[in-house]
């Protein structure tokens, strides 16, 4: 447990407190829990009890299943996650602890610090650290404290997150992430109905980490029935490319049925085929369908001579004839960070 940043005293005689780590902004009595149920007022003051509670441990993932395709294609990323989440997704695969307290799933929690788990990537020999499988705004300070350490060594920081934050927090994280992929799950509507949230601040996340520098990747996964239609799709993409252009990696993943919609039905193939294709006649340079076995679909192709660049199956690069961040065959310069510095040893 550690005292949480980005909060306020709002009346100090009732020890009532304000947290403003994400547009929620909620008002917690003392002894309560804000929306995430990761940050608590103990005696008038807010604690991330997130802190150094790692759910189920540390585990080493390709990149690409972050997922990440243009930031440094094949490597390593030691990946962790807390309990809590500042949203309610009807659909979520990871709701067994996203939508726990860190206190209830006490006998699944890893007690670590950020040096231990810097230390773990550099004896794995893992290129970044992903802060992943529940929303790493709700223990930011954890994933600042452990992201400040493993920029030190030379290790990249990423993190896979909703985009639900408010402005502050997300300037203070900007200075020390590499990469983001930030869900950007439907319009207005169906946050609102399936997220017990909203879009604009996870928009103005994806156009403002851009801005500062951190490579931004986008991913929408899409649900039958639920946000796959044509006006929804087009109501994404005329936003997309107004405010944040061509060159953004985007991915259309498929949804197996999950916690509270396991009456509905996977997302057929052809539904991410047919969305992926609609992003590239738009102009789109990098669309993606995931969680399908679709090599095409999962192929990163030159935008200018169309070569076949970066090959998947899985998880798994199977080629990758990018050279100097550039096309192998007409030398176009390719999105994204393809090289990173030797880590440091002690």
């Amino acid at each position: 447990m550690k005292e949480a940043m980005f909060w306020e005293k709002k009346d100090e005689s009732k020890k009532i407190v304000q947290c403003h780590i994400c547009p929620r902004n909620c008002v917690i009595k003392e002894g309560q829990l804000g929306f995430c149920r990761a940050r608590k007022n103990v005696d008038g003051t807010l604690y991330s009890i997130a802190y150094g509670k790692v759910a189920n441990g540390l585990a080493i993932d390709p990149i690409e299943k972050k997922p990440f395709y243009h930031f440094l294609p094949g490597s390593t990323a030691m990946s962790f996650g807390t309990a809590g989440c500042n949203l309610r997704c009807s659909f979520c695969q990871n709701w067994e602890i996203s939508q726990k307290s860190p206190d209830e799933i006490e006998a699944f929690n890893v007690d670590l610090a950020p040096e231990d788990i810097v230390e773990e990537a550099v004896r794995q020999g893992c290129d970044s650290i992903a802060y992943t499988y529940t929303e790493p705004t709700i223990f930011f300070e954890f994933v600042l404290d452990t992201a400040k350490l493993a920029k030190k060594r030379g290790i990249k920081n990423v993190i896979v997150s909703n985009g639900f934050i408010n402005p502050e927090p997300r300037a203070e994280w900007s200075k020390y992430l590499d990469g983001a992929n930030i869900d950007m799950k439907g319009n207005d509507a169906f946050y609102r109905r399936v997220t017990d949230a909203w879009l604009k601040p996870v928009q103005d996340t994806i156009v403002d980490m851009k801005k500062r520098g951190v490579w931004v990747e986008v991913t929408t996964l899409i649900i039958p029935k639920e946000n796959d239609d044509d006006a929804q799709i087009k109501e994404l993409m005329d936003w997309f490319e107004k405010n944040v252009g061509y060159d953004t990696p985007w991915h259309f993943t498929g949804f197996y049925p999950c916690y509270k919609m396991m009456d509905n039905i996977p997302t057929p193939e052809k539904t991410l085929i047919d969305i992926r294709k609609k992003g590239l006649r738009r102009g789109f340079k990098y669309v993606y369908a995931g969680n399908i076995l679709n090599v095409e679909a999962n192929t990163t192709y030159c935008p200018h001579c169309k070569e076949a660049l970066i090959t998947r199956v899985g998880f798994s690069v199977k080629e990758n004839k990018i050279k100097g961040g550039k096309c192998f065959n007409c030398k176009t310069k390719i999105d994204g960070l393809f090289s990173t510095k030797k880590i440091k040893e002690d």
